[in-house]
C-alpha cells in the first residue's frame, strides 16, 4: 500500500509532515511527500519563522515521478498554500492515483471561526471544487461551515454535513465542542448522522488534526471501514492530547503522539 501525502514541512514543531510520516509508516504503509512550503517552524504560536513556498518545485518532481511509472493507493492533502497548489492536486488525483484507490482531502485553511491569513472566498471555492472529487474530506468545524457556506458555529450539524455531502459523500467533521466533550461527525452510508464523542481537553494543541488526519488516512489504508478508522484515529489523537497537557509545557511543539502510538498500532493490529 502506498500513499502520497500532499502537505507542508515545518521543520520544528510537529505538525503536517513530520506528523504524517511517522505515522503513516508505523501503520505500515508506504507513505510518499510531496512537499508544499518549508517554514522554520509552523505558524501556530511562534514568531518570525521563514516561509519557503514549493510550487516551482513541484512541476519538476512530478515530471520525474512520470518517468518512473509510479502511482499511489491513496492520496491524502494537507496545507495547500495557494489556489495554483489546489490545482495541482487536483492533476495529481488525475495522473498519480489507481483507479481503485483513495483520495482524502483535509482542507487545512482555518479555526476558531476565521480563516488563515492569506486565504479568502477565491481559495475556499478552489477548495470546494478540490473537495468534490475527494472521496473523503476531513475539514474542522470553521472549515466545514465555509465550505457549506453555513454561519460558524452551525447550529444545525444535520444541515451542515447535508451541505457538505453535496461536495462530498463522505465528510467528517471534527472539533464540534459539546460541554466537556468534543465530537466528530460524520454519515453513514445511508446518508444518516453518526457521532464519536471524545472527553475535551481545555487548551490549544498545534498538529492534533494532523494526528488525526494521518491516522485516519492509515487506518483506511489499512482495510479499516470508515467508522472503524474514525474510532481508532479519534482514540489516538484524544490520548495524545491528555498526554501533552500533563507532559508538554510549551504546547505550540505539538503533541507527544510518539508515546500513545503503540497503543495504536495495538488496536489497529487488534
Amino acid at each position: 500500500m502506498r500513499v502520497l501525502a500532499v502537505n507542508d514541512i515545518s521543520c520544528i514543531g510537529k505538525c503536517s509532515l513530520s506528523v504524517t510520516l511517522p505515522v503513516l509508516s508505523a501503520c505500515g504503509v508506504t507513505c510518499d511527500v510531496l512537499p508544499t512550503a518549508l517554514l522554520s517552524t509552523h505558524t501556530g504560536g511562534f514568531e518570525g519563522y521563514t516561509f519557503r513556498d514549493l510550487t516551482g518545485d513541484i512541476e519538476g518532481i512530478l515530471a520525474h515521478w512520470k518517468t518512473l511509472g509510479v502511482s499511489f493507493d491513496a492520496v491524502y492533502s494537507g496545507y495547500l498554500g495557494s489556489e495554483a497548489q489546489i490545482e495541482i492536486v487536483q492533476k495529481i488525483k488525475r495522473d498519480f492515483l489507481k483507479k481503485d484507490g483513495f483520495f482524502v482531502v483535509d482542507p487545512v485553511m482555518g479555526d476558531s471561526g476565521s480563516l488563515y491569513a492569506g486565504f479568502n472566498d477565491g481559495y475556499v471555492e478552489k477548495m470546494r471544487a478540490l473537495c468534490r472529487e475527494a472521496d473523503y474530506i476531513l475539514p474542522n468545524l470553521t472549515e466545514a461551515c465555509y465550505l457549506a457556506d453555513i454561519p460558524y458555529p452551525a447550529a444545525n450539524t444535520d444541515e451542515l454535513l447535508q451541505k457538505l455531502r453535496e461536495l462530498c459523500a463522505r465528510p467528517v467533521v471534527t472539533g464540534i465542542l459539546e460541554k466537556e466533550n468534543i465530537s466528530i461527525r460524520y454519515t453513514n452510508k445511508e446518508g444518516v448522522t453518526q457521532k464519536y464523542t471524545s472527553e475535551n481537553v481545555e487548551g490549544f494543541f498545534c498538529g492534533a488534526g494532523d494526528v488525526f488526519a494521518s491516522a485516519f488516512v492509515g487506518a483506511l489504508a489499512r482495510g479499516k471501514s470508515e467508522e472503524t478508522a474514525i474510532r481508532l484515529a479519534a482514540d489516538f489523537t484524544s490520548a495524545s492530547i491528555r498526554r501533552s497537557a500533563k507532559e508538554v509545557a510549551d504546547k505550540r511543539y505539538g503533541l507527544n503522539f510518539e508515546a500513545e502510538i503503540f497503543t495504536f498500532l495495538k488496536n489497529l493490529n487488534g
